[in-house]
């Protein structure tokens, strides 16, 4: 059963920031700290942060023969049943690290040439010259290294949609990048099926097909040896049957010449890479061009059509006032989750700022790569890590308290953009011209958008038209920029 199932969300996949993960068998996809590394909003920052440091720790030790603290460094890499994700058809078996596993990564680790050379990186380098790593392992290692930002993640989604917590959950080791230390603590944990459960941002999972040894061998390591015959005019060259006699050189030649088998010999490809380093350099620069997240199409079977159909027929249904003001909220949540996913992303609800006196109704993570969200830093310099957004479920006008009350909440470093929700107006130009004058007058970026809208918007999704969300979004803004 899905998390939202057994939690009565009522809300789709497309509605949800975490996987929703069925907790009696595995999702197929994947943490791979490479994919992670790409990332810079905050939370990813975090966990990548805590993946280097911790493997900058294990390699120190190792390369200084220091073993028992290795081993103890090592030893808290085990099962990670909390998140789900995997290969297991069954229950959530663990796969990624028992103890023998651990064993035998741990030997490989200490006896690959990578350690000796220096050439691994990162952590994400072990799946390429280690022994025994693949990315079901890949990713329970990395769950349990970032399980700090799981669980701070889990419990911030939980508060938002009112899952309710259970307190003095030993959390399970965790890397401790202040202390640089496994570190296990009582914390409040979601509790699911009679276990505990992580979960999982969409933005930060993926199927892990890219930074992988299969891919680095058949297309840059054989292509270069290949190149490299043709250069020098090796015996491995043979010439096609045409007039010009193209020569030309087989990956299966090359294969057999080197003496590889079908697997992957992960030393000898250490020690090409020791020899070759730029051939491993290209491969990470261009594997980091290809990867990107996951859509929730991918992940997901749910129709977005009828998905996009139900919302706007709830949002019309929606009675405004104080006592559907939740309501409201958080099914305006919902389809900002489905409008710009994987563009916004680990939303958190009502955060506090200025030391709790004042609040923001939903704050996202500006995770852009390309579109509106991306243009409002790198074209229109508009400070954006964070996107705020105030609902106001209001029977009257949105007016300028209520623009001054957003406006308010901006800073360099929170950000200088919101969004502000509200169900109707008597003028749209009007309360475009008062979110104007804050701009105008540097105070940061409002676009407010209504019922209306926000049905234009869906019916755009419904048929997948994300060049029309985003030509909504810039025209909105110019309509406020050029008063």
């Amino acid at each position: 059963m899905k998390i939202s199932e057994l939690f009565g969300l009522e809300k789709s996949q497309h509605e949800l920031d975490f996987v929703d993960i069925d907790v009696n068998s595995d999702t197929p996809l994947f943490l791979d700290p490479y994919f992670i590394g790409k990332n810079d909003f905050p939370l990813a920052y975090e966990a990548h942060l805590s993946l280097r440091s911790y493997f900058e720790c294990l390699l120190r030790a190792l390369r200084e023969n220091r073993m028992t603290d290795a081993e103890e460094l090592f030893s808290h890499l085990g099962e990670s049943n909390e998140i789900c994700l995997g290969f297991s058809r069954m229950k959530p078996q663990g796969k990624g690290m028992g103890p023998s596993d651990a064993s035998k990564i741990f030997r490989s680790l200490k006896d690959s040439p990578a350690l000796r050379t220096g050439i691994m990186e990162d952590i994400e380098d072990f799946r390429i010259f280690v022994d025994n790593v693949d990315k079901d392992k890949m990713s329970d290692m990395t769950a349990n290294i970032i399980k700090k930002q799981l669980i701070e993640y889990t419990q911030a989604q939980c508060m938002l949609w009112g899952i309710k917590l259970t307190p003095g959950v030993p959390s399970g080791f965790y890397w401790e990048r202040a202390t640089a230390a496994w570190e296990n603590n009582y914390t409040e944990m979601l509790i699911a099926d009679g276990r505990k459960i992580l979960l999982v941002p969409k933005r930060i999972v993926s199927f892990s097909t890219e930074y992988t040894p299969q891919k680095y061998m058949q297309h840059f390591v054989l292509n270069f040896l290949q190149n490299e015959q043709l250069r020098l005019n090796g015996p491995l060259v043979q010439r096609r049957r045409n007039k010009q006699g193209t020569p030309y050189v087989t990956k299966k030649s090359i294969r057999e010449h080197q003496k590889l088998g079908d697997s992957i010999d992960k030393k000898w490809l250490a020690d090409f890479t020791e020899r070759h380093p730029e051939v491993f350099g290209d491969f990470r620069k261009q594997t980091r061009l290809k990867i990107s997240a996951v859509s929730t199409t991918e992940i997901s079977t749910e129709p977005i059509n009828e998905i996009c159909i139900f919302l706007i027929n709830r949002l019309k249904k929606m009675p405004m006032g104080p006592d559907y003001a939740t309501a409201y909220h958080r099914t305006i949540v919902g389809i900002l989750e489905l409008l710009f996913y994987p563009y916004l992303c680990n939303l958190v609800i009502e955060q506090e700022i200025h030391e709790g006196r004042k609040r923001i109704d939903i704050v996202f993570d500006n995770c852009a790569e390309s579109g509106f969200f991306f243009r409002l830093c790198n074209t229109h310099s508009i400070p954006s890590c964070f996107i705020m957004v105030e609902c106001k479920n209001y029977t009257r006008d949105v007016a300028n308290p209520e623009i001054d009350q957003i406006g308010g909440r901006f800073s360099p470093n929170r950000g200088q953009m919101g969004i502000i929700a509200c169900r109707s107006v008597d003028n749209m130009q009007t309360l475009i011209n008062r979110c104007s004058d804050t701009y105008k007058d540097f105070r940061g970026l409002i676009i407010p958008l209504v019922d209306e809208d926000f049905y234009k918007l869906l019916q755009y999704k419904a048929v997948e038209n994300e060049q029309a969300i985003d030509a909504f979004l810039q025209g909105r803004f110019h309509a406020i920029a050029s008063q």
